[in-house]
């Protein structure tokens, strides 16, 4: 009888899974369920080549669990869910203490939600998540693996803010850092396809570009800076988040706008960054508008591009040396008009775009005058995950 993993992914309103093969790791089926208490919830399924769309009411991510593994046999890819043999979450905030896949205990647990405080939007439905598979497959080990795990060799000198060490010492006040799993997962490719030449110089920057953003200096496949910190509030602009900015200017609005805490917060996080600037956070929109010479789009887009340069060229300084840029994510995989303005920037580091190639997306986009590759490669969090178990 065929053996086989499970990857959850936990959102606040969402929960992903992805049933492999424990052996080859073959993805059989994928699904989201989306609007989890909501009344738009509807469960979308990828199986055997076919698409499906059902909606339904799923009160909690409980309920959303039961949906999800009862369509692994509505499916007919179980016959029994013994066969699942481990299980393994994606959570998002491992703080300094989970540096590694982890398997789940009651003690790791309490340590997940302990930092909760840290991630607030993401630990807990994954907590959630955890604890419903605990009800439907007891005995089953269930992995941990942390999106700021893949973070943890940055060094001091880049993970420390500049105030009093006690904040530090006391509260963990530091950069972690987010999509560790996307980074690793297609550094890790990037070095595949760069070959064996590049074994000795494999200075990788890796940007995920979504709707949320991050980009990451990778040397020697580990990790030596990144653009998200203390949260994935910072940074590069995103759909709807700020990215970084004087802090000063959050204390100017508390005292002259008078907002609460969470008015405040919820201007950071959810009325910012691209939709602040356009009222929109889709880039596909945007480039729409932007080619109809609508100047707030186009500025927004010149924004992102010009910050994803900078944080590129910081990067490159960082590492002491540029052998690859790579591009994934939604925004990152397919707008090449934002590649195209970002890498305009970069002529002075030897970087270099064939327009055809980036245009169909394809994996290489370089020039064969580039001194730098340039790769868009599919990044796969749950197969990232899987590889982990």
């Amino acid at each position: 009888m065929q053996s086989y993993f499970l990857v959850l992914n936990a959102g606040s309103s969402s929960l992903k899974y992805s049933l492999f093969e424990k052996k080859g790791l073959r993805e059989v089926l994928k699904g989201h369920v989306d609007g989890i208490g909501l009344d738009r919830c509807c469960l979308k399924i990828t199986c055997g080549g076919e698409k499906t769309e059902t909606k339904f009411k799923a009160d909690d991510h409980l309920h959303a669990v039961l949906k999800a593994f009862q369509s692994l046999k509505d499916k007919n890819v179980l016959e029994d869910f013994k066969q699942i043999k481990k299980v393994g979450h994606r959570v998002v905030h491992g703080g300094e203490k989970f540096i590694k896949p982890t398997k789940i205990t009651k003690a790791v647990l309490n340590k997940i939600k302990s930092l909760a405080i840290l991630a607030p939007l993401h630990n807990p439905p994954a907590i959630a998540g955890i604890l419903a598979v605990k009800k439907i497959l007891p005995r089953v080990p269930q992995i941990a693996v942390f999106d700021t795990a893949f973070h943890h060799t940055i060094p001091k000198e880049a993970f420390l803010y500049g105030l009093p060490y006690q904040l530090y010492q006391e509260m963990g006040i530091r950069k972690y850092g987010f999509h560790g799993i996307s980074h690793q997962y297609v550094a890790t490719l990037a070095r595949k396809a760069l070959g064996k030449k590049h074994n000795e110089r494999n200075e990788i920057i890796t940007c995920h570009l979504g709707n949320g953003s991050s980009i990451t200096a990778v040397k020697n496949g580990k990790s030596v800076d990144t653009s998200m910190g203390f949260t994935p509030l910072d940074g590069l602009i995103m759909g709807t988040r700020s990215g970084e900015m004087d802090p000063e200017i959050v204390l100017f609005l508390l005292n002259q706008k008078h907002y609460t805490n969470g008015e405040l917060e919820k201007i950071l996080q959810k009325q910012s960054g691209l939709k602040g600037i356009t009222g929109s956070s889709d880039v596909r929109e945007l480039h729409e508008r932007a080619l109809k010479k609508d100047k707030q789009a186009t500025l927004a887009l010149d924004m992102l591009a010009y910050r994803i340069a900078k944080f590129i060229g910081a990067y490159a300084a960082a590492l002491h040396g540029l052998d690859a840029i790579v591009f994934t994510g939604g925004i990152g995989e397919n707008a090449y008009y934002l590649r195209k303005k970002a890498c305009s920037y970069l002529n002075h580091l030897g970087v270099a775009i064939d327009s055809h190639a980036n245009r169909k997306n394809m994996t290489y986009i370089n020039a064969n005058k580039s001194k730098v590759n340039v790769l868009v490669l599919h990044t796969d969090e749950a197969r990232g995950i899987a590889e982990q178990l």
